[in-house]
């Protein structure tokens, strides 16, 4: 009985933490003003979030490859338009988040 308890609350811990995850993923792609190039659901000069997300979904590889995307920049995958870099002042772990944000949508 004990371990069913475990099991939930191990669960529900999990869940939420992705919910953080996403909350200052959202935060952090406000802060580092990424809206003025994407938009949640509608195509701008970059993709929209929610067209990021479908593109990767089920990729085992999506959070990495856009994690090193939204690192490097680049352009190809568009369209024309490149991606800026995003500065080095902008820790891994925001990226992470923010990527994770992007994902799940």
């Amino acid at each position: 009985m004990k371990v069913r308890y475990l099991i939930v609350l191990t669960a529900a811990l999990a869940v939420s933490s992705v919910a953080f995850a996403a909350e200052d993923g959202e935060a952090v792609f406000n802060k580092n003003k990424c809206a003025a190039c994407h938009k949640l659901d509608a195509k701008t000069v970059g993709p929209s979030i929610k067209a990021v997300a479908a593109k990767y979904a089920g990729n085992k590889e999506a959070a990495a490859t856009l994690e090193k995307k939204v690192r490097t920049g680049g352009a190809g995958v568009w369209g024309s338009m490149p991606m800026p870099r995003v500065p080095a002042t902008v820790p891994d772990e925001e990226i992470k988040s923010m990527v994770a944000w992007i994902l799940a949508h």
